[in-house]
């Protein structure tokens, strides 16, 4: 079996393995999905969702799912990231924020094949129009709910919180570092990683010492 081959049944399988987990997550999540969506509701009356268009797999675009966590119009301010202490995000969207279940949505964005359960989280058309052409390699992946840059930076609002530009910030230390990471998962991706991946991903930042697939 040539390098070709391989890559093709080991895409076919992993999306086997998306399609099979998110139908399932969805169908037993169902009543604690609709719970979140009551209590977004209740809380200031706005929108249950967040839609956002985001670039994906080859950079065709598709709108991301998420249960919102900011107040109304909060994009009007121009910034697409978001700091500690952000005055934009609810109280309940803090809740949802920092337990990551305001990512939960995006198991009906995997479900439809448009993103994968592990791969390089998907940013917005402004900041992948930055990327240098080494960067944009990062787009031959389907983008994911978690990766190593999700782990290796959980603390990125606090992080953010210290920067002048926040912006500034963003693009030219995070996102390379990001994509670094992303790359070297690419270079190494399967199922068994995916799993371990999300693994830590849903486990307290304190119970790894670091990502496993970074120490490799």
């Amino acid at each position: 079996m040539d390098a070709m081959d391989k890559k093709t049944k080991e895409d076919v399988w992993k999306r086997c393995y998306d399609l099979f987990f998110s139908a399932i997550g969805l169908v037993l999540l169902s009543p604690f999905l609709a719970l979140i969506a009551g209590a977004v509701k209740i809380s200031d009356g706005g929108p249950v969702f967040f839609r956002q268009r985001r670039v994906g797999r080859g950079g065709e675009s598709f709108h991301i799912w998420k249960f919102r966590t900011m107040i109304v119009d909060a994009e009007r301010s121009g910034l697409s990231v978001t700091r500690d202490g952000d005055a934009r995000i609810t109280r309940i969207g803090r809740v949802l924020r920092k337990t990551k279940l305001d990512e939960l949505p995006q198991l009906w964005n995997v479900f439809k094949g448009e993103m994968s359960f592990v791969g390089p989280r998907p940013e917005v058309p402004k900041y992948v129009e930055r990327y240098t052409p080494e960067q944009k390699q990062v787009l031959a992946l389907k983008p994911g709910i978690t990766d190593l840059a999700t782990l290796k930076f959980r603390n990125e609002e606090e992080l953010l919180k210290s920067a002048k530009d926040v912006e500034l910030f963003y693009l030219t230390y995070c996102v390379p570092r990001k994509i670094e990471l992303n790359l070297h998962y690419a270079r190494k991706a399967n199922l068994w990683r995916d799993s371990i991946i999300i693994l830590q991903t849903l486990l307290p930042q304190k119970a790894f010492l670091q990502p496993l697939e970074i120490a490799e």
